[in-house]
């Protein structure tokens, strides 16, 4: 078996679980990482060898395989573009880039290169959201008549939080939309086969105005900021965004997404009406899948591989009783996407650079639906 070596740019929450999933997968070794600040200590805190200010200096030196882009979204499009051009593969998080101009170029490039590019919609791979999937392509659900459900966070309630992804210049236009949002329409793209054809979006910002804090938020830790801690910046990106979808069947959806929903840390939920049955699936309840019938009782499916679709139990690492949750997404889109670099054939499910620029398109045209107030066609 071939060993991987691979490279993590960006070392905040989101690059350290790609280092602790890339283990799990026992054939790729986290050779080193990058980070904008305190390299060295990012990189001995999370066991890594080397730790490097600076990308480039990085792929230059330590002969990877892949890089995982775990960096605010602005810089998505050079990094990527600078490892494809050192024959490296690329993982990168969502959203792909800050435009679809430079989301076209990098599927592009990857093509040109021979090399595998791919993104991290990792909710594809929750078993039992990967379940509803089989069951629709099975036909249990019949015609899809409507899809509904959302992405609801509270992280983001108060003023006084503040993140980079509220600055357009690192996030790009969109930040509820493109951070959560996309993760619910690749999810339901995905899992009905069906594509968005039309959109139109509502949108709000709630606070107009937030504090910045003028220094590390670790230096307030446990402490009320004071006037003389934070300067107020005007917000250009939503708090909030409701839309509604016509898909290419002639079904209809909506979902509600929101960063400023009190009480909800994280919850994903997706809904679908078909003319035989329903189903429903809660990412915080992410072991069960609700199907709905009229005519007999209802069914609640567990996490158990047994029961399950064959292509279900390949996305199950545990047997039944055992949860498996947000971790073990990220694992198993790594086992397929290294699945792919080492050339071996088979039918992956992993999100490519197309999944990346399918969602980029997506987000423009819902943006451009909520400034303008009207329905605009999806191409």
């Amino acid at each position: 078996m071939k060993m991987f070596r691979a490279g993590i740019i960006g070392a905040g929450f989101i690059g350290a679980v790609h280092a602790e999933q890339l283990r799990r997968l026992g054939n790729v070794e986290v050779a080193a990482l990058t980070n904008t600040s305190n390299a060295e200590q990012k990189a001995e805190a999370l066991f890594i060898p080397k730790g490097y200010k600076d990308y480039r200096e990085m792929i230059d030196q330590e002969n990877l395989d892949c890089v995982h882009i775990c960096t605010p979204n602005s810089s998505h499009f050079e990094i990527a573009e600078y490892a494809l051009n050192h024959g490296i593969h690329v993982v990168l998080e969502k959203p792909m880039t800050t435009s679809v101009e430079e989301a076209e170029k990098l599927v592009k490039l990857v093509k040109e290169k021979n090399l595998v590019g791919a993104m991290n919609y990792n909710c594809r791979f929750y078993p039992m959201a990967f379940q509803l999937r089989e069951m629709i392509k099975n036909g249990d659900l019949g015609e899809i008549f409507t899809i509904h459900g959302g992405y609801l966070q509270d992280w983001l309630l108060l003023e006084t939080d503040y993140s980079w992804r509220l600055e357009p210049s690192l996030s790009g236009e969109t930040r509820a939309f493109g951070d959560i949002g996309t993760h619910w329409l690749d999810l339901v793209e995905f899992t009905t086969g069906l594509k968005v054809a039309e959109v139109l979006a509502d949108f709000e910002i709630f606070h107009k105005t937030r504090k910045k804090p003028l220094k590390a938020i670790e230096t307030f830790s446990g402490m009320a900021l004071r006037p003389e801690d934070y300067e107020e910046v005007p917000i250009a990106t939503e708090d909030y965004i409701t839309v509604l979808f016509h898909l290419d069947n002639g079904a209809h959806a909506c979902c509600n997404i929101s960063q400023v929903f009190a009480g909800r840390k994280n919850q994903m939920i997706l809904a679908v009406a078909g003319s035989k049955a329903s189903a429903h699936w809660d990412s915080e309840d992410s072991n069960d899948l609700w199907i709905g019938r009229r005519e007999t009782s209802n069914d609640l499916y567990a996490k158990d591989p047994s029961i399950l679709a064959p292509r279900t139990g390949k996305v199950i690492s545990y047997p039944g009783g055992h949860v498996e949750g947000f971790a073990d997404t990220f694992k198993h889109n790594f086992k397929q996407i290294y699945a792919a670099i080492a050339g071996e054939k088979a039918e992956y499910d992993f999100p490519t650079f197309e999944s990346g620029l399918r969602e980029m398109v997506l987000c423009e045209k819902i943006i451009q639906s909520a400034r303008e107030k009207r329905w605009i066609t999806v191409p």
